[in-house]
């Protein structure tokens, strides 16, 4: 991870706004899921947009068709022991249409992305249409 970390960088507000989500949504009613994406040119990994999504449908129409994306999720659900959890996972977008040099950019900060983000658990994607069935991933009562 230490070749990352000199690689990659985080700004102190969105190393801030990391922590500020991971701590305000572990008790979320409701799913809560904030964007994030490289710069090319700085390598900075910073949120693409202001917005947290409450609706897994509405952030699978803005993912981008040709672009990666690391998205955090925080997802309340029943288990099947009927216990309600609230897992906090990195979802790794990689469409299977983006360009090699796009996928080694984020291929290489996705465990940095990881530790720094102290998500438990990475689940990769193709497509956004797979976040329809992210329940069934996470263990959920279907």
């Amino acid at each position: 991870m230490a070749s990352e970390a000199r690689l990659y960088t985080f700004s102190q507000q969105t190393l801030d706004k990391l922590r500020q989500f991971r701590l305000g949504t572990s008790r979320a009613k409701d799913p809560q899921a904030v964007v994030y994406q490289i710069d090319k040119h700085s390598l900075e990994i910073a949120q693409a947009d202001d917005r947290t999504y409450s609706n897994i449908q509405e952030l699978a129409d803005e993912l981008p068709d040709h672009s990666p994306r690391f998205i955090l999720l925080s997802y309340p659900l029943t288990l099947l022991s009927g216990r309600l959890s609230v897992p906090y996972v990195l979802l790794y977008y990689l469409p299977v249409t983006c360009n090699s040099e796009i996928r080694m950019l984020y291929a290489g900060a996705k465990e940095l992305m990881r530790n720094t983000a102290e998500v438990g658990k990475v689940i990769e994607i193709s497509e956004a249409e797979e976040l329809e069935s992210i329940e069934a991933k996470l263990g959920g009562a279907a």
